[in-house]
């Protein structure tokens, strides 16, 4: 069993231009900011989800928190039963919600969150426990005013077990007791002190991602006959989610995998919250037996500082479009060379504005080949 150390799983970046809170937790193993072995970053979250199971078996209800979390949370569900429901908070705007919980993420770079309550209230009445997951709790806040919020809307939910799961837990002193006298239990994987790295990134000298500049792609299409690719944003059974994305993964691998030669090196790009179909998609391709080395990581919303100081995680970027809103910013971060590179979104947009985007930031962009997996639903391929 893999025992996940701050050496591992903590990096300490700076957030440019952002004075509430102006490090960031970095966790190179999370397939965010750093790319990674899908494998490995799927085997860190079940590491979280499988303690969670031991715990509390009988869980039905998992909500995950965007835009980092969307695929730990995804995993943990994973550990439960075929039935256990999973949905995401969100910042995109959601089509057919009736009911929406919404709440502040004070210290984020964009602090409105939304969770989709149209089921919410089933939901919790068929379960004993609900396990909110994040990357890390620091203080607890965000989780506790959110949670106030669901007792309010939701009075079942006072009669329920309330974990916060997350890989990092910073959570000391006062605002320890207060989630504990909230009836909210911790769970996590690495337990820290509650630093303060403001001043651990004080002297960092670090610049903002540049924009790339777009390059122009000839693109082919093709439909990809994929049934169930659901949205989390509004809830999902996780065996149903799985499915889908296992189906999205072979679909697409039936009709493309013939066009990337063996022992290629191949990025699976997510895309700001859709990061769970693009880690399920890398492990099949790393599981494939034809050498290829698959790396994972995602477009973010997070504007981090740049530099190529010694032991910093953040050593290059990009501001790109949004694949999901194209006058809406979005970031990369070291980008490497590859020889193919998938990107998966599940965006509804159908603009080439962002994948043009993408493409100029690509360091070998005349040679890599490049796919766009959008919605579950079509292909784009570059042509060569």
């Amino acid at each position: 069993m893999n025992t996940y150390t701050a050496e591992k799983i903590l990096r300490i970046a700076k957030r440019f231009n952002n004075q509430k809170r102006t490090y960031l937790l970095v966790n190179p193993l999370q397939a965010k900011h750093i790319p990674v072995s899908p494998k490995d970053s799927l085997n860190m979250m079940k590491a979280l989800g499988d303690m969670l199971a031991d715990k509390y078996p009988h869980t039905k209800l998992v909500i995950g928190f965007a835009e980092t979390a969307t695929a730990i949370g995804a995993v943990v569900a994973e550990s439960f039963s075929s039935k256990c429901v999973y949905i995401h908070t969100t910042r995109e705007n959601v089509s057919g919600v009736i009911q929406w919980v919404q709440f502040m993420e004070e210290h984020s770079h964009a602090t409105e969150q939304s969770l989709v309550g149209d089921n919410l209230s089933a939901w919790i009445s068929a379960t004993d426990s609900v396990i909110f997951v994040d990357d890390e709790i620091s203080t607890g806040k965000t989780l506790t005013n959110m949670i106030e919020q669901l007792k309010q809307k939701y009075p079942q939910l006072k009669t329920r077990k309330i974990i916060a799961a997350s890989l990092l837990n910073r959570v000391a002193g006062e605002d320890e007791k207060k989630l504990s006298s909230a009836g909210i239990v911790c769970e996590y994987l690495l337990k820290l002190p509650q630093t303060d790295y403001s001043s651990t990134v004080k002297d960092i000298t670090i610049h903002e991602a540049p924009v790339a500049v777009p390059a122009k792609v000839e693109t082919s299409y093709q439909a990809l006959f994929c049934e169930n690719f659901d949205n989390p944003r509004k809830g999902v059974q996780i065996s149903r989610y799985k499915h889908g994305c296992e189906e999205m993964a072979e679909t697409f691998l039936a009709q493309f995998v013939h066009k990337i030669k063996k022992g290629s090196s191949i990025l699976v790009l997510g895309t700001e919250e859709c990061m769970y179909p693009a880690l399920k998609l890398g492990a099949v391709l790393e599981d494939m037996g034809l050498s290829y080395h698959v790396r994972c990581h995602a477009t973010t919303r997070s504007p981090i500082g740049v530099c190529t100081d010694e032991n910093y995680p953040i050593t290059s970027g990009y501001k790109l479009n949004s694949f999901y809103d194209i006058n809406r910013p979005t970031y990369i971060y070291n980008l490497c060379e590859y020889d193919a590179v998938i990107v998966v979104a599940d965006t509804l947009v159908k603009d080439f504005t962002a994948l043009e985007s993408l493409a100029g930031a690509l360091p070998n962009k005349e040679a890599v080949q490049l796919f766009y997996i959008q919605g579950g639903k079509n292909v784009w391929c570059m042509k060569q």
